[in-house]
């Protein structure tokens, strides 16, 4: 099974949604390729989203809404993957998918590699008053890295969480 890169972000800006039920927006930033591989306004439609307002050259790119909620689709570059802001903090979240059925060993070092290119993305970003998590795709292997990774992680402002086959979310190291 194939958790993509948009699926991963979609589950995770759901996941803020029901961890702060205030929280009114959120935005997430694919790239053209991760509109191909996940029908994001299928799976949005799905979830009672309806698109508002169209934006950009995508069949996708726009401001969808439920009601109460708003879920921003938008394909500029450099923002981060999911973006929000609450209480007067900005959280910035870095996702990668990944293949997490597979034993191969070459896709569960992808897998391990995205996690890490996450957090060097976010260690990248200016420091800031910011919330920031690296997102991946929960496997065995994952899980076993990110259980080493968090208390260094951790002191650089940075949570994880990863994403199950059916879209929950587990944050590593919460209490």
């Amino acid at each position: 099974m194939h958790l993509t890169e948009a699926a991963v972000m979609l589950a995770f800006a759901f996941h803020l949604f029901r961890r702060n039920p205030s929280l009114t927006r959120v935005e997430i930033h694919p790239d053209g390729e991760h509109g191909k591989r996940f029908d994001i306004q299928g799976w949005l439609e799905s979830q009672g989203f309806a698109l508002i307002r169209r934006e950009g050259t995508t069949s996708y790119g726009g401001e969808y809404s439920d009601g109460s909620r708003e879920l921003y689709v938008s394909l500029k570059p450099g923002l981060g993957d999911v973006v929000t802001s609450t209480n007067g903090v900005h959280i910035v979240a870095e996702c990668k998918g990944g293949i997490i059925n597979s034993k191969h060993a070459g896709q569960k070092s992808r897998l391990r590699k995205g996690l890490c290119e996450a957090v060097g993305l976010l260690l990248s970003r200016p420091i800031g008053d910011e919330m920031q998590f690296a997102v991946v795709p929960k496997t065995q292997d994952t899980e076993t890295l990110s259980g080493r990774m968090i208390a260094r992680c951790k002191t650089s402002g940075i949570g994880i969480c990863l994403v199950g086959a059916d879209g929950s979310v587990f944050e590593v190291g919460a209490s």
